[in-house]
């Protein structure tokens, strides 16, 4: 095999790694050799035990430990639309809002595509993408060092334009959240963001489908606000919601066909 080949392998594998998915027509795209060249790459690469195929393309064995975009839009996409759908009805007219990174601020976001006289501050790649062309909405981008992995802005650059504005309401996500120790990430940097978009707004709400309650998949916490509302779906258990509860947290629990 030439070096050719094996520098194409290694960077389909790292692009496999952190993106969650790759498929062969990205591959071919971004590589700059034919659909025909990726599948005998891909099915090297399988034989190797370095990917695992899929239709129309492959992922990686072992995943990068904190779940990319792409993987996590897919998950529970019912609760996530339904979650958005509350959230949305949530905003007046003449509001300045702020969305998070992540999958279902990302919904949020596609729900207010066709808001009037709304102004939407993100830190999300995702959420700006959705609100290309929506005429009625004055979007803000917060800017910063962009996370591959989550398609989100941190850094310094994303804290100094946060400091210059104040919002009504800010949606919040999460890898996961606790009553006791609030919002756990993967990065120190994401949650030091996450307490300075609480501190600039008015009303805080967590957007997090069940599966995240109780997670504590990284180490890395930002603590919550004295009042804030966690919004979830009804797939929530009683057990999950108590340790909420019981700290004075507003809940609410949306039924997966609230949107409809």
């Amino acid at each position: 095999m030439g070096r050719a080949a094996q520098v194409r392998r290694d960077e389909i594998v790292r692009l496999a790694t952190t993106t969650g998915l790759a498929s062969v027509e990205e591959l071919s795209a971004q590589l700059g050799v034919t659909a025909s060249t990726i599948r005998r790459d891909l099915a090297h690469l399988k034989a190797a035990g370095l990917l695992a195929r899929t239709y129309g393309g492959a992922m990686a064995v072992v995943t990068h430990p904190e779940a990319s975009l792409r993987q996590r839009v897919g998950e529970a996409f019912e609760a996530k639309r339904a979650i958005a759908a509350w959230a949305a009805a949530q905003i007046r007219p003449g509001e300045t809002i702020l969305l998070d990174a992540g999958s279902t601020t990302g919904a949020l976001a596609h729900e207010l595509r066709q808001a009037a006289d709304l102004t939407v501050a993100t830190t999300g790649l995702n959420a700006l993408q959705e609100l290309v062309g929506a005429t009625g909405v004055h979007v803000e981008c917060l800017g910063g060092t962009l996370r591959q992995v989550s398609q989100g802005f941190v850094g310094p650059l994303a804290e100094a334009a946060l400091s210059r504005m104040t919002f009504d309401r800010v949606f919040l996500g999460a890898d996961g959240v606790t009553a006791e120790d609030g919002i756990c990430e993967a990065s120190l940097q994401q949650t030091r963001m996450k307490e300075l978009m609480m501190e600039r707004s008015r009303h805080v709400y967590l957007l997090v489908h069940a599966a995240k309650l109780g997670r504590r998949p990284f180490h890395a916490w930002a603590r919550m606000s004295d009042s804030w509302t966690l919004v979830t779906d009804t797939a929530a258990t009683a057990e999950a919601l108590e340790p909420f509860k019981s700290r004075g947290v507003h809940l609410v629990t949306v039924p997966p066909d609230a949107r409809a």
